[in-house]
């Protein structure tokens, strides 16, 4: 709707400031005309909006402009009181300030409302972390955040998976990411995105220099490129197993993030075909935990893995126990 369009235009120009005609519209998804035409219609209404064109120019309202705006929809106010990713408030010390901005928010809707959005509060929880994801060592963001919102340089000492000591790197940071309940650091180093889990940086100390961003890179851009980067990695393993029903639901979960396919699953079968993609072959090694409910048919080299994993743990076990 054009009023939605409007409101939407006049949230965005107090938040942002001039605003390049060019990006509202593709916000909004409407040509730079219908922008322009939206803008006519804001300034005939009253409010002081004005554009200015050329390499530096963009939309704007008048200095000092500001109005209450609380013309939100029945959607708009149950989504605000949808809390996804509760730990992540937590993780950044905002749970209080979090808890004060949506009894501010219940206050300024419009009275019709604020049922709905008090109910969706009580009744819809989104919890990002995995099932039975395991213990992780606790995260301390706070010098991450004072490095990224002060636009500082970072010097991590850091340890990578596989590793037994850390290294050191001195980092250029875009800013945090949450993903299924992990943190992530996103950053330039010598000029190229790199990811760092936070539960694995030893230390953080934000340097004096002033960071090094590449001109026009977004955090939501470089964390696109890394994310690619990991789902799309060569190298892994294609593997087919066959699987009890008793244990499938179980399966399903524990092996949730290397399903390639849904299973192949006629309702009837005792055992059903499931294919898998593994980043690499010893991590097949994860299929033991299901001792014979489960079995690998392809490739070779995943059976002949397991067969070497099965064969050390018996002679771990055939030998005397320690004193």
């Amino acid at each position: 709707m054009k009023s939605d369009r409007l409101l939407s235009i006049l949230l965005l120009l107090q938040t942002r400031g001039r605003v390049p005609a060019p990006e509202l519209a593709d916000r909004l998804d409407v040509s730079v005309r219908t922008i322009y035409r939206d803008v006519e219609a804001l300034s005939a209404a009253g409010v002081p909006v004005y554009a200015e064109r050329g390499r530096h120019g963009g939309i704007e309202l008048l200095a000092g402009f500001r109005t209450d705006v609380t013309g939100l929809t029945a959607d708009e106010s149950r989504a605000l009181f949808i809390l996804a990713a509760q730990g992540a408030h937590a993780a950044l010390g905002l749970d209080a300030a979090l808890g004060s901005a949506l009894r501010k928010v219940m206050a300024a809707l419009p009275a019709p409302h604020r049922p709905a959005a008090e109910v969706t509060s009580r009744r819809i929880l989104v919890d990002a972390t995995r099932w039975k994801s395991g213990p992780r060592q606790a995260v301390d963001l706070d010098v991450l955040q004072d490095a990224v919102f002060s636009d500082r340089r970072l010097k991590l000492r850091y340890r990578h998976s596989g590793e037994r000591e850390p290294r050191t790197y001195t980092v250029d940071p875009y800013g945090l990411v949450a993903k299924a309940g992990v943190w992530y650091l996103v950053a330039d180093r010598r000029g190229a995105p790199q990811l760092f889990r936070a539960d694995r940086i030893r230390s953080a100390r934000p340097l004096e220099e002033p960071v090094r961003r590449r001109p026009g890179v977004e955090l939501a851009d470089a964390w696109e490129v890394l994310r690619r980067q990991v789902e799309e990695r060569e190298g892994g393993i294609e593997v087919t197993v066959r699987v009890r029903r008793e244990r499938l639901d179980m399966f399903r979960r524990v092996a949730a993030a290397h399903l390639a396919a849904p299973p192949d699953d006629d309702g009837e079968s005792e055992w059903i075909i499931v294919r898998l993609a593994y980043p690499v072959l010893a991590a097949v090694r994860q299929l033991l935990a299901f001792s014979d409910r489960v079995e690998v048919l392809d490739p070779p080299e995943a059976r002949t893995e397991l067969l070497a994993a099965a064969a050390s743990v018996t002679a771990l076990y055939e030998e005397a126990p320690g004193p």
